[in-house]
């Protein structure tokens, strides 16, 4: 029997659909998904109230090594926090919304992850 192999690009596309399905039934409102630029990557963009929010998806099988959340250090913070700094530049020239950084950190199985929601994670 064969199994299909998802590539580590395609297994990362899978757990933000995951994220943004479970975020939008807590109400928040779909903006955008993978916003590239200048050397950086937004997940998910999403609106919460009156507040934008940039939210960082990550997925690890275990625990081990500081799982899914421990992955994200401080370099990838800054690259994350920058790419928001851009997108706002380019989208809000002029009076930008009240923002936020949140991680969705997914751990377990990988077709039915734990799903953890770190609001205001890097503050």
């Amino acid at each position: 029997m064969w199994t299909l192999r998802l590539s580590p690009r395609n297994k990362g596309k899978q757990h933000e659909e995951m994220a943004r399905h479970f975020l939008e039934k807590q109400g928040l409102i779909f903006i955008a998904q993978n916003f590239a630029y200048a050397g950086g990557e937004l997940d998910l963009i999403m609106q919460h109230g009156t507040q934008l929010v940039f939210i960082e998806v990550r997925y690890r099988k275990s625990q081990q090594y500081g799982g899914a959340a421990g992955s994200i250090n401080a370099g990838k913070i800054h690259k994350i926090r920058n790419t928001a700094g851009l997108y706002l530049a380019k989208h809000y020239p002029k009076n930008a919304p009240a923002c936020r950084f949140d991680v969705i950190a997914m751990s377990g199985d990988a077709q039915q992850p734990h799903i953890e929601w770190i609001r205001n994670a890097f503050e």
